[in-house]
């Protein structure tokens, strides 16, 4: 997971993903148009993405097409940062609670940290 952290910390290569996912099987070529960077640099930031598993290459004659590969973020998003929301929309929930009364006991719950609740595999 640490080399798809490391594939996107890079705004260069956020901008060819973001590229790819508005129009997906774009040649070497295509994705340099409009980017301020020469076509090696492009060509090299592809594939530190491609080792990342965040594209996949196919070739076409004698071109290769990029394409996104959405699972890799999908899984970060599920193991990673879905348990930071979960925990967050918790919080929400509990801050939400209506309070009926005062009386020391829901006082104390209200004082308790939130449990973040386990998700299914």
């Amino acid at each position: 997971m640490s080399d798809i952290f490391r594939a996107l910390a890079d705004d260069s290569r956020r901008q060819l993903l973001d590229r790819l996912r508005d129009r997906n099987g774009q040649t070497l070529t295509q994705l340099c148009d409009g980017l301020a960077m020469s076509r090696q640099a492009v060509s090299k930031h592809l594939g530190v993405l491609q080792d990342a598993n965040l594209i996949a290459v196919r070739r076409s004659g004698r071109e290769k097409l990029h394409f996104l590969n959405p699972v890799p973020l999908a899984q970060i998003v599920r193991r990673w940062i879905g348990k930071f929301e979960e925990v967050k929309l918790l919080e929400l929930c509990e801050a939400q609670a209506p309070r009926h009364d005062g009386s020391p006991a829901l006082q104390e719950r209200n004082k308790q940290p939130v449990q973040a609740a386990r998700m299914p595999s």
